[in-house]
């Protein structure tokens, strides 16, 4: 019988409880908590480095071991060779499209098909809500929807108009959690990059506009530049309907201009602010307040190009076309043409900006090495930063050929989407329920993230996920990972190839129990919970 679909029926609390303690081997969940934090990596000292440097690549590259990587990294001169050399293969991998199964493909289908859909979404709706409406003029429409559609990532059937928005979100979250655990369909430290760049321009399925759209964004913006220049990726990502829709940019119009049936609308600040908070220069970027306002006057004009095959679209009527100042340059000048060309340019700019160099710097090393990298790491990788114009790819290279990325002590805790794709990816290896069209582990994982705090797509602000220690190694994270970890493991009889990597505390403790029990505590031992 295969697992139920929710991780808290999966397994009483009780039994996680005892799993962590049996894992930590220490008394009491205070005592197994410290077990956690105090677990660096999976090798004791008498073991072997190669082994060491083997999981490390594995685990940060990409997202967990296979016997597949293992044999791969076996057979390389060096994992730091073959840690390397992933990042070519990364960008060739962005440079084509991602393989996706024929029922997620049309997650990426033209914009314009996005848009017609949703737009009959929207009408279907209407329609509902108008012969739902009782005496009272009062409505039941939401009932009625989500009582009319209870099946999750099933995409056997065309979608129903009515529900095309939910559906497009789950095609998007089946093919994102597929993509971090098949690392033969998807390179690992492409579906990594793809995952940070995702999370640090964050959108937000919450926000309806936003839904249909999120999967084209993530294959679109965050993997096809995930190694290219950083510039390019901004503006990939200023000219999508999904960031477009999600910071309120496609509303935003110079004052006084005539916008939309008529109406008269104002200057929205909302992406600016976070372009330059966030996407680049950071809250101590030496930014003022007049300047996110002549940035947002700058950008005047950007809005959703339905019937565009990049569903960006230039108003020239809805520009301001005054004179501007963002942090001492002028737009437009006698060098920079006006209207749309002045937006690019003042992205392009602030994506070079120094400051943007350090913090994406930072962001990388915190992703890569540790919590908090040393600030000599980070000044180097900015001062590569600034010398390549922001090409990711150089910026990793020497990120990834660094003392600190292969040095013992610099720890990185897993967070639930790293625990849940790497534990994914070790078990979908050594089974055959990895078949496209059976997504009930994928089910599984979904609700896992959900409970952990962690949910795809579901980070409300734009500053995205944070991935320290500090926010995820409590308590409560440990019985859902434990509870995750025996649920997902119920029909796996081994994980031998496992067994290298953990330390001989764990492999003692895991030998006492019984044996359909050792891969999920193999899954929910501290070693496991470090990348």
């Amino acid at each position: 019988m295969y697992p139920n679909q929710t991780t808290a029926a999966a397994l009483p609390r009780r039994n996680a409880l005892k799993v962590i303690a049996v894992c930590a081997m220490s008394p009491g969940l205070a005592g197994s908590l410290n077990a956690y934090a105090q677990a660096s990596n999976p090798f004791e000292k008498t073991q072997s480095t190669q082994l060491f440097e083997q999981w490390r690549a594995m685990s940060r590259v990409g997202y967990g071991p296979t016997p597949q990587l293992v044999r791969a990294l076996q057979t390389a001169s060096s994992p730091k060779v073959w840690t390397v050399q992933q990042i070519d293969l990364a960008y060739a991998a962005s440079q084509v499209a991602p393989l996706m199964a024929s029922d997620l493909s049309s997650l990426n289908a033209p914009l314009p098909d996005i848009f017609d859909a949703a737009q009959r979404e929207r009408q279907a709706r209407a329609a509902i809500k108008a012969v739902t409406a009782d005496s009272a003029g009062n409505t039941n429409t939401n009932e009625l929807l989500n009582n009319r559609n209870n099946r999750r990532m099933d995409f056997s059937e065309p979608a129903d108009p009515l529900y095309f928005n939910r559906s497009m979100v789950q095609k998007a979250a089946a093919w994102r959690l597929g993509a971090c655990s098949q690392p033969n369909d998807e390179n690992p430290l492409l579906a990594r990059m793809t995952e940070f760049w995702f999370n640090h321009l964050n959108v937000y399925s919450g926000k309806g506009a936003v839904r249909p759209f999120i999967g084209h964004y993530v294959v679109n913006v965050a993997r096809a530049h995930a190694l290219g220049k950083f510039e390019d990726l901004l503006l990939a990502s200023a000219r999508h309907p999904a960031m477009l829709y999600y910071l309120d940019q496609f509303q935003s119009v110079a004052d006084g201009s005539p916008a939309g049936q008529g109406r008269l609308r104002g200057l929205n600040e909302n992406y600016a602010r976070e372009l330059m908070e966030l996407h680049t220069l950071g809250v101590a970027g030496g930014y003022s307040q007049n300047d996110v306002h002549e940035t947002a006057r700058i950008l005047t004009g950007w809005t959703v190009g339905p019937n565009e095959a990049n569903g960006f679209r230039f108003a020239q009527r809805l520009h301001d076309t005054g004179r501007k100042v963002l942090m001492g340059q002028y737009y437009p000048d006698g060098s920079l043409n006006s209207g749309e060309r002045e937006g690019e340019q003042a992205i392009r700019r602030l994506a070079r900006h120094p400051k943007t160099a350090a913090r994406i710097s930072l962001r990388l090393a915190q992703f890569f090495v540790s919590d908090s990298p040393a600030p000599a790491l980070v000044s180097a990788l900015a001062q590569t930063f600034q010398n390549s114009q922001g090409d990711i790819r150089v910026v990793l290279r020497a990120l990834l050929e660094s003392n600190e990325f292969w040095h013992p002590e610099n720890k990185l805790f897993k967070t639930p989407m790293d625990f849940a794709c790497s534990a994914l990816t070790t078990v979908s290896s050594t089974d055959k329920l990895a078949d496209s069209t059976d997504r009930r582990r994928l089910i599984l994982t979904e609700n896992y993230l959900s409970e952990a705090g962690q949910p795809l797509h579901d980070w409300q602000t734009p500053d995205g996920y944070k991935f320290d220690a500090a926010t995820w190694l409590v308590p409560e994270a440990l019985t859902r990972r434990a509870d995750f970890a025996l649920a997902i493991t119920r029909q796996v009889s081994d994980l031998d190839f496992l067994q290298p990597y953990l330390s001989a505390t764990t492999r003692a403790a895991i030998a006492q129990e019984k044996p359909a029990l050792r891969a999920g505590l193999a899954l929910a031992s501290p070693d496991f919970q470090y990348k």
